[in-house]
């Protein structure tokens, strides 16, 4: 593999993300699935199989989605509208902040793209406070 060639992204690489970020804590899920929230406010969920996310020629629930929330609508449209793009949404999510990824197509995805979009989950959650004290950490502009 080449060393500068991007890395496939893996649920883990969500998991690990989404833990590295302060004052994360982890619910759990009827189902005992991991819901990563900060502030007592959800940005990353590890959904259970519902009706609206569907194998389109089975039928089937897909049993591996996951929600991402985004900071706005026009980047959920960025990331669902592209064709190539393995983040989609469904009627279930209209208005929502967030966008759905299947973890079985996160291989589409490089990992440093998928680490950004949960550390702009986290950021599109936390309080304005921790917010502007992890982008100054990160030498990244603060909130207004």
């Amino acid at each position: 593999m080449d060393p500068g060639a991007p890395v496939p992204a893996t649920a883990e690489d969500v998991h690990d993300a989404a833990r590295a970020m302060p004052h994360v804590t982890v619910q759990r899920g009827r189902s005992d699935n991991p819901v990563y929230q900060v502030g007592n406010k959800s940005f990353v969920y590890f959904r259970t199989p519902r009706p609206d996310a569907v194998d389109p020629d089975t039928g089937e629930r897909y049993d591996d989605v996951i929600i991402i929330w985004v900071a706005a609508e026009h980047d959920k449209r960025a990331l669902v509208d592209d064709p190539d793009s393995p983040f989609f949404t469904t009627s279930h999510f209209d208005g929502h902040p967030s966008v759905l990824v299947r973890a079985s197509r996160l291989g589409e995805v490089d990992r440093d793209e998928i680490v950004e979009l949960v550390q702009e989950a986290w950021l599109s959650r936390a309080s304005r406070r921790r917010a502007n004290a992890w982008l100054a950490d990160h030498d990244l502009p603060l909130l207004d």
